[in-house]
């Protein structure tokens, strides 16, 4: 069963851009370590060989991962995106009730998330806790020391 992922557009094309780095750069380049371990000698007992198809094998379970998640991926259009509610791509500007804290937040999907540009992923604790949230929610987010409370204070594109 495959799980279909939303992503920005940005986001999709790094991902079919990596994908086409590993078939066209590093796919070719396990081959040809292959040819050269393959070209000294005896392979039942060269460590470079079994090495270099560990490796290929490695690469090969990488990009058909890769291909799955590119051909389950859906583009989000940003312009139908409803800011009545916490969804994907939506930011969200929340204020910790213990600290008085505000911070802002962009939803995204897992691969695309980063936290130091104010991304998280809708599948971490914080972005599932704040998913359907609405304007004035207080978000109860179980984290493993205890319990955040996140009020919602804006939402927009």
């Amino acid at each position: 069963m495959s799980k279909v992922s939303y992503y920005t557009e940005e986001g999709l094309k790094k991902l079919r851009d990596e994908l086409n780095y590993l078939k066209d750069v590093e796919r070719p380049k396990a081959s040809q370590a292959i040819a050269d371990a393959r070209d000294k000698g005896d392979l039942s007992e060269n460590a470079e060989y079994d090495a270099a198809k560990e490796a290929q094998g490695m690469l090969e379970m990488k990009i058909s991962k890769l291909e799955e998640v590119v051909a389950n991926a859906r583009i989000i259009d940003e312009s139908q995106l409803d800011t009545s509610k916490a969804l994907v791509l939506s930011k969200v500007k929340i204020k910790n009730q213990t600290n008085g804290m505000e911070m802002t937040y962009t939803l995204v999907a897992e691969s695309e998330a980063n936290l130091a540009t104010g991304k998280i992923s809708v599948s971490s604790p914080i972005g599932k806790g704040l998913l359907g949230k609405k304007v004035g929610d207080i978000a109860e987010i179980q984290v493993p020391n205890g319990t955040l409370k996140f009020e919602i204070l804006e939402i927009s594109r």
